[in-house]
């Protein structure tokens, strides 16, 4: 077991089948290949006068070993996946390590160190002790929805902040999430290369939760062949739903899995999926009451004259469609039939001419916001680093507005409840989401509107403070965020003030006197 477990967790760097496909902890299936290749390392060796080999893990066919080290300058265990030579043969490896470096997030692996020697090249990288998702399936059968939801939340958050760095991870798979034994879950193995992009991410993702509710993987919908079993289908060749494979997927994980796999229909952005997951992980699945279901629909395409086979049929509720516009996509909450195996006969006919004749919603676009637009609020003490906030909308992630540290992660004391983000528009929009990067996971906070400003002050701080409300539609996040936050809206009312009101910090570990803070590295606002 415990072979099994370390290799799930280490060998994720790049493991390499014939087929050109990481699949993690298939290297020990060749076990003893690459040991002369690496010049015989043994137990006790350092590397880089610094990491010491404690245990050889596996090897793979491609010429890596994993091994289990520590870093004997910060006393800290760690993991090296080696390949030999370095150079130009490493250089995918090195430079996807190098580049995932740059991102902290709570849910991805951490990258410490990429070194080449020349005739070997070697990551060297945090040391989780757990097992691969797809070992877990494997013993554990599929999970059941709340389980899904959980682990697809903190992946989807990863994947948004490697996306928010302007870095694709190229590689989402049940090989490279990783279920730590504390219950942590993360996502390693980013992988460089001309298939990379933001959208085979997003892809990929609805192909893990597909995996996680049955088992199989789909592999014709995430475009990568593997040796898992591929997904069940039907006589057409199309893919059967999760809840036709087993019972108990509940309809609304049902056609979340089912959108995202279908590619008629437009993707979310990783941020925009991370969102209603965080709302899903919580318990709220559905945006508007009633027995409704949460869709993706993709609004250019003409209505289908029937549902597919897969899906309950839907309805209209009183022939009109209830629309949430989220970041390009529309989320359709609609009334589902008593009985979705009723008999035809029986059933009501959609309003499809309501359907049909509905004007498609715009896109969402971006705004460019300016330094003018944006300030610190504080109506009690002072504006922690105020000079710092043009630094949140200069489009350089490396640069950040942070807090002062507090001893407390409340701020500390009694008259102080929080600090804010004031961000002002030029004119009311109807705003679809407000996303933040932040510099660590675990960040309480709300988003507020207003229709007006107040003066530059402390009192006309306290006036925004008192008199904002919550934003229509937008969900208020607890310390179990991660570092991107996006505050999704139902664009239904017009803005032209946004107050971020962040109640309660993260313990920055490098601190010890004043440990609680964040920072804030980008703002975006999108706009219908």
């Amino acid at each position: 077991m415990a072979d099994r477990r370390h290799a799930g967790l280490i060998e994720s760097d790049c493991l390499m089948r014939e087929d050109g496909v990481t699949q993690v902890g298939e290297g020990a299936r060749a076990a003893g290949s690459a040991a002369g290749a690496l010049g015989g390392l043994a137990i006790g060796d350092v590397l880089a006068e610094r990491y010491r080999l404690e245990e050889h893990v596996n090897d793979d066919s491609a010429g890596r070993q994993v091994w289990r080290g520590v870093d004997i300058v910060l006393r800290r265990p760690v993991a090296l996946v080696l390949r030999t030579p370095g150079g130009a043969a490493a250089e995918e490896m090195l430079s996807a390590a190098v580049t995932a470096s740059r991102v902290v997030h709570g849910n991805l692996i951490g990258v410490y160190d990429a070194i080449d020697e020349g005739e070997r090249a070697y990551v060297i990288r945090e040391w989780i002790d757990g097992t691969a998702l797809r070992d877990l399936v494997a013993e554990e059968g599929p999970f059941d929805a709340e389980r899904t939801t959980s682990v697809l939340h903190a992946v989807a958050d990863a994947v948004s902040a490697l996306h928010a760095s302007g870095m694709a991870h190229g590689n989402v798979h049940p090989g490279t999430v990783l279920v730590a034994a504390d219950g942590r879950v993360v996502l390693a193995d980013a992988r460089v290369d001309s298939t990379t992009s933001n959208e085979a991410d997003v892809r990929s993702l609805g192909a893990l939760a597909y995996f996680m509710l049955t088992g199989h993987w789909p592999r014709a919908e995430a475009g990568r062949a593997t040796a898992l079993p591929d997904a069940r289908r039907d006589s057409t060749g199309s893919l059967v739903a999760p809840r036709n494979v087993r019972a108990g997927v509940p309809t609304y994980l049902d056609d979340l899995v089912m959108d995202l796999l279908d590619p008629k229909l437009a993707l979310p952005t990783a941020q925009v999926l991370t969102g209603e997951l965080a709302r899903l992980d919580t318990g709220e699945r559905l945006l508007f009451g009633g027995n409704g279901t949460l869709r993706f629909a993709d609004e250019s395409a003409a209505p289908e004259p029937a549902p597919r086979a897969a899906t309950p049929r839907l309805m209209v509720a009183g022939g009109v469609a209830l629309a949430l516009v989220v970041s390009g996509l529309v989320f359709a909450v609609r009334a589902l039939n008593a009985d979705a195996t009723e008999p035809s006969t029986l059933r009501p006919t959609p309003n499809v001419t309501a359907e049909a004749s509905a004007t498609p919603a715009p896109q969402p676009q971006a705004i460019k916001l300016r330094a003018d637009q944006v300030r610190i609020v504080a109506p009690v003490k002072d504006r922690d680093n105020e000079k710092q906030a043009p630094n949140m909308v200069d489009g350089n992630p490396k640069t950040l507005w942070q807090t002062t540290g507090y001893k407390w992660s409340n701020f500390g004391n009694t008259t102080k409840k929080g600090i804010g983000i004031l961000i002002m528009l030029d004119k009311p929009e109807l705003v679809s989401s407000v996303t933040l990067q932040l510099s660590a996971p675990g960040t309480s906070a709300t988003l507020l509107g207003g229709s007006a400003a107040a003066p530059d002050s402390r009192a006309g701080d306290k006036t925004i403070v008192d008199t904002y409300q919550q934003v229509a539609g937008s969900q208020a996040f607890g310390k179990d965020s991660g570092t991107t936050i996006v505050f999704s809206t139902d664009a239904s009312t017009q803005y032209q003030y946004l107050l971020v009101w962040i109640t309660d910090l993260p313990r920055d570990p490098g601190e010890s006197d004043y440990p609680y803070r964040v920072g804030v590295q980008e703002i975006a606002v999108e706009v219908q």
